[in-house]
Formats: structure tokens, sequence, C-alpha cells
């Protein structure tokens, strides 16, 4: 399951940026054609978060849909998984989301 070894960099990169603070909620977002599985994230988040300055906090995921942009006549459009063809019926897309995995916000204890 590599969602754990996702879970753990999330973790990593998250605790270095809070540099010793506690951290309250973590907000990333997964593109649903990445290949990631968004629950198993949530589920190995915990886990990965023990003992650490992430430990307790809150993870929100934001699921991004697949969007992509026909090469042949521009329209751009909603792919639930990469194979589909545009409604012209070319399938020379230009993708667009939905491969994504960021970290986008992190919610941080101000330090006294």
């Amino acid at each position: 399951m590599h969602e754990l070894g996702i879970s753990r960099n999330i973790v990593a990169i998250v605790a270095e940026a809070a540099a010793g603070r506690r951290v309250r909620r973590v907000t990333v977002e997964i593109g649903k054609l990445s290949g990631i599985l968004a629950d198993a994230v949530a589920f190995c988040f915990e886990a990965a978060a023990h003992g650490t300055v992430l430990e307790g906090a809150a993870l929100e995921i934001v699921e991004i849909d697949g969007r992509a942009r026909c090469l042949s006549c521009g329209a751009e459009f909603t792919v639930p998984s990469w194979g589909i063809a545009c409604a012209c019926g070319s399938a020379r897309l230009a993708h667009l989301a939905g491969e994504e995995l960021k970290i986008k916000t992190m919610e941080i204890d101000e330090v006294h």
C-alpha cells in the first residue's frame, strides 16, 4: 500500500514546515486520476502522524476531478478515467487536472 508512504511523506513535509509547532489541520488535494486512494491516505494518516507534531491533527482531503482539453476541437471536459475520447471523437487530449497530489494548507499553533 503506497498510501502509507504517501501519508508518511505528507507528515514529514508538514512537520518540517511547522518547525516544532503543533499542527491542527492539513488540507491535501488528491486527483481522482492519480492512482492514489484518498480513503487509504486518510486511514494511514493517523498512524503516520503518531508521535509527531501532527498527532491529533485533522486531515482534510479535497478530491480533484479529472479534466482534459481536446487537442482537436479545444473542448474542455471532465474525464472519469484516462482513455476517454472527446465528444468530437478525438482521443488526443491534454491532461489539465486530476493527477495531482498537493499539500494546500496547514493550520499550526502560533509561537508564544
